[in-house]
């Protein structure tokens, strides 16, 4: 972690279009995962918008021919279900070609019941952090080919309340929380960029970690009850961004060009975020805890991850 924290021109309010704007993708390709809903259609729609070739990856491929017809440039469909292992290896191995961008940005949040994929992993961790990784271990290759590729991957403010617990990743012992699961599996996608850019950096590949922020029309938040989340937006503790604000951050990782060979950060509203004591009760702009950033523990979850897709 540098001194000096990076800073760009771009903050809270900034929008993907105005960071990508003056940027020339043309020839540039890009993956989105989740890119059929939320900030991930934005993330698309500016990617796209700049001239990049852009795949939506997603589950639902009918509605990612909705949102690709809806946007202008070169916006393509593939199927991928990040919880299903399998669609995970078949959509990378059937990628044909260089990657320049991959935006990890598919989620879920918060499911009430303590629900397993068909490996037997936590739901939340099998799809948020081991789908994301066996995706872009599986397309290692291509972005290495395109000499300077990046990869931007989703993380949230929520990683403050919870590291990954090595001794009980699947909830197998103790009681599930759902929040808690999030968080780990969020704490899990800042480690994954870490130690992406640490193995990967000298195949010219960047790799950093981002809170998008809290973004009420998200389908991210369809597990919450909508009265908590009605609580929450008139509370006054969070600011809520647009669509078009949420998806800034990432686009600036995967484009901004002072950031090339920047990587293994965690980034907030448009600029690296501060080390902060965690757990805590996260609120936005509330930084990323040390935990997250950890070296060590990075390298034993990417260990641990290769362990348990192999």
């Amino acid at each position: 972690m540098p001194e000096t924290l990076i800073t760009t021109p771009f903050g809270f309010e900034s929008t993907a279009a105005e960071v990508v704007e003056g940027i020339d993708l043309t020839g540039k390709r890009a993956i989105v995962t989740g890119g059929s809903s939320g900030i991930g259609i934005e993330t698309a729609r500016a990617l796209a918008g700049a001239g990049a070739e852009v795949t939506l990856a997603v589950r639902d491929t009918a509605a990612g021919e909705r949102v690709a017809n809806d946007i202008d440039g070169d916006v393509r469909v593939g199927h991928l279900n990040l919880a299903d292992q399998p669609s995970v290896k078949a959509f990378a191995a059937a990628w044909d070609g260089p990657l320049d961008i991959l935006v990890d940005n598919a989620g879920v949040m918060a499911l009430q019941e303590l629900t397993r994929s068909p490996e037997g992993w936590e739901l939340q961790f099998a799809t948020n952090h081991l789908g994301h990784f066996t995706l872009a271990t599986g397309l290692h290759d291509a972005l290495k080919a395109a000499g300077k590729a990046r990869i931007v991957s989703l993380s949230s403010v929520g990683h403050l309340s919870a590291p990954v617990d090595f001794e009980d990743l699947h909830f197998e012992r103790r009681d599930y929380d759902p929040m808690i699961a999030y968080a780990q599996s969020k704490t899990a996608n800042v480690l994954f960029a870490v130690e992406a850019q640490r193995r990967w950096g000298a195949d010219g590949i960047t790799a950093n970690a981002v809170h998008p922020g809290a973004i009420f029309e998200s389908n991210l938040a369809r597990h919450i009850d909508p009265a908590v989340l009605q609580q929450l937006r008139t509370s006054g503790s969070y600011r809520f961004k647009t669509l078009q604000q949420g998806a800034a951050t990432s686009v600036l990782l995967a484009t901004w060009p002072a950031l090339e060979g920047q990587g293994g950060h965690y980034f907030e509203h448009g600029n690296e975020a501060p080390i902060v004591e965690a757990p805590v009760i996260p609120h936005p702009g509330s930084g990323v805890a040390a935990y997250a950033l950890d070296p060590a523990n990075a390298e034993r979850l990417w260990e641990v991850s290769e362990a348990l897709v192999a």
